[in-house]
């Protein structure tokens, strides 16, 4: 069984130690979530797993052949090639195998007399073979193309160059292609940070099934409790492992907590009273032996540390003004870009309070949605009314202008901050990852996450009663979302907004509106379980959407019989290749029987000499029959070839 093992691994970078003692063991099946805080050391321990970089101590160990994946953060880059040769350049290490085996069959046939010798090149090239079937190398192409549509891309971008292709999109790539690596242990480091909801569903059904180890990080609860088995969690250098999914190991973090922070408290008391003994009494020489025990047991004492984390922080939205009963009415609503429409006949009633989630597939028209709402642009036709009093804030998936660039970050909080919430700045900077001296860095120097952390938590504190929001949870962690989480349903005022994190939709929404291209628009008045359990069939629909729309027009036929033709000769190939693998391995065989049998060694025994000669008639049967075979394929293949050119 494939397995990675470390054993006491030490790392420091300069004098701060990151990993210290951390033992950590990954196999086939296993399902770990790797937790902690940013900048606890979880990218740099997945580094250090993949070989990337080295440990100052300790041992790690890899099962021979084991293969390791690794899918940093962020920072690939493809170009040069296009979307299905990037993605098939994963089977690389097969074709070197391909490589090998006709390098073995080339000596098997100039091997002459050495048994030992044949013994040995056959026992290679079957394992090359073996391996080379178990990879599914010849059926790649339905692999690459069930990965690559699971994880959002669609026909019309098979072909474009990856330089084409946006950074979250760049990602995507990256992900796919060590998913068709089929690796021993996968290591993932935040893979559903450019994922909408049905790639992140996709993707926890390919890891249901997947048959390696998985280590994974990532800022979507939902998507932890589906897929961990157990977590890891890396606190100040060290390593701890709790049994079950996320939402278990914070459980049991928070009880874990609460009584080492009631011992701690417990000990510190028992502290004082020692210390304020010593102090009392020092100088009296009757007390002077009690004294000194004191002294010894205090220095003595392993004293117990308060658990470090996250501080939980807690804060509220400046009062909503009010509003009326309702705040939203749409009537008819409809947008298009020319010829093309994004969505029609939308009507909806949104209530005061309500919390409503924007559901649909990427190019539904979500954003877009949310920008009418917000009067960044018009619709095309319909109508949208808002109540009397109503005032709205927009936060955009990429909102980075901020009206200050000169100010330093918390000054642009200061600046709209009510007076109420002035003591607890410096907390909910931090909820919004701001941490130590970050609060005081210009905000021209912000990166696009920086920005646009600040501009929501700007916008928070803005007093309003309508929050459309496009993306809030993008750029926040665990801790940062649940901050956010709190606020928000604690709020007054109505929401309108677009999430891919579904832990977050569930415990938000209140209602739902769906998009889907091709189809009406269809308001849900419930949360998002209500959504799943009401919208019967949506997703094996959904999956259809492409085919179906295509299916009215005589060109989307055209391309239908494509891509059955192109299938055609896919299958043709892999079979012509199994075949001629097949013959291979015979004509080796047949040679290894021949080569028995002109053994003087076999000649005086009769039962021996007979199994050797059944067999290779077998053996030459069967041969015959796959040339018959290839020959018939071959047929079909070069007409099904001509076809495609037609």
């Amino acid at each position: 069984m494939a397995f990675v093992q470390l054993s006491g691994i030490s790392l420091a970078f300069g004098d701060r130690r990151i990993l210290q003692d951390v033992t950590l063991n990954l196999s086939s099946g296993s399902r770990c979530a790797l937790a902690g805080a940013n900048g606890s050391g979880k990218t740099t321990l997945m580094r250090l797993i993949a070989g990337e970089i080295p440990a100052d101590s300790g041992r790690l160990t890899r099962q021979k052949d084991t293969r390791v994946s690794y899918l940093p953060q962020s920072g690939i880059v493809h170009a040069g090639l296009s979307l299905l040769e990037e993605a098939d350049l994963a089977y690389q290490p097969i074709r070197a195998y391909l490589g090998e085996i006709e390098g073995i069959e080339r000596a098997l046939a100039e091997t002459t007399g050495d048994g030992r010798e044949t013994a040995r090149l056959l026992e290679t090239l079957h394992h090359h073979q073996e391996h080379v079937r178990d990879s599914g190398y010849w059926s790649r192409a339905q692999k690459i193309d069930m990965v690559l549509r699971g994880l959002g891309f669609t026909s019309g971008d098979m072909g474009r160059r990856g330089e084409e292709f946006s950074g979250g999109w760049q990602m995507r790539i990256a992900l796919a292609k060590i998913l068709l690596e089929d690796p021993d242990i996968l290591l993932l480091d935040e893979p559903t940070n450019y994922l909408d909801i049905e790639a992140r569903l996709w993707l926890k059904r390919f890891l249901d099934s997947f048959k390696g180890g998985v280590l994974v990080v990532s800022h979507d609860r939902w998507f932890l409790d589906a897929v961990a088995r157990e977590v890891a969690e890396i606190s100040s250098s060290r390593l701890r492992r709790y049994a079950g999914n996320y939402s278990a190991y914070e459980r049991l973090r928070e009880q874990e907590a609460e009584g080492l922070l009631e011992a701690c408290k417990r000990q510190q008391e028992e502290i004082a009273r020692q210390e304020d003994f010593i102090r009392r009494f020092r100088y009296n020489a009757s007390k002077a032996a009690m004294v000194q025990s004191r002294v010894k047991q205090l220095e003595k004492l392993v004293r117990i540390e308060a658990p470090p984390g996250v501080k939980r922080i807690h804060f509220s939205f400046p009062p909503a003004p009010r509003s009326g009963r309702w705040v939203i009415r749409a009537e008819g609503l409809a947008k298009s870009y020319g010829e093309r429409q994004v969505f029609g006949d939308l009507s909806f009633e949104l209530g005061r309070g309500e919390k409503l989630v924007v559901a649909g597939r990427n190019g539904a028209g979500k954003s877009t949605l949310l920008r009418i709402l917000a009067g960044q642009e018009g619709a095309s036709c319909g109508s949208i009314e808002f109540a009397a009093g109503v005032r709205r804030a927009y936060f955009a998936q990429d909102q980075e202008t901020l009206t200050e660039a000169k100010r330093s970050a918390v000054e642009e909080i200061e600046a709209v901050c009510p007076t109420a919430l002035f003591p607890k700045i410096r907390d909910m900077m931090g909820a919004f990852l701001f941490q130590g001296d970050d609060i005081y860095k210009p905000v021209s120097v912000l990166s696009g996450g920086e920005k646009n952390r600040l501009a929501l938590l700007k916008m928070l504190l803005h007093p309003t009663n309508l929050l459309i929001l496009d993306e809030p949870t993008n750029h926040l962690d665990i801790n940062s979302k649940d901050v956010l989480l709190d606020a928000l349903r604690e709020f007054e005022g109505s929401a309108v907004f677009v999430s891919h994190d579904r832990y977050f939709i569930e415990a938000l929404a209140t209602r739902v509106l769906e998009l889907r291209a091709g189809f009406p628009p269809r308001f849900f008045p419930g949360g998002y379980g209500y959504y799943l359990d009401h919208a019967g069939g949506e997703e094996e629909r959904a999956r259809d959407e492409p085919r179906l729309a295509a299916g009215a027009s005589a060109s989307a036929r055209d391309r239908e019989e494509k891509k059955r033709r192109q299938a055609l000769v896919r299958r043709l190939e892999r079979r012509e290749g199994e075949i001629l693998l097949r013959i291979t391995g015979l004509e080796n065989r047949g040679r290894e029987l021949r080569a028995g049998m002109e053994n003087p060694a076999a000649w005086s025994d009769g039962a021996k000499m007979k199994a050797l000669k059944d067999e290779l008639a077998a053996n030459g049967e069967e041969e015959a029959a796959l040339h018959a075979e290839w020959e018939g394929v071959c047929a079909e293949l070069e007409e099904a070839r001509k076809e495609g050119k037609n």
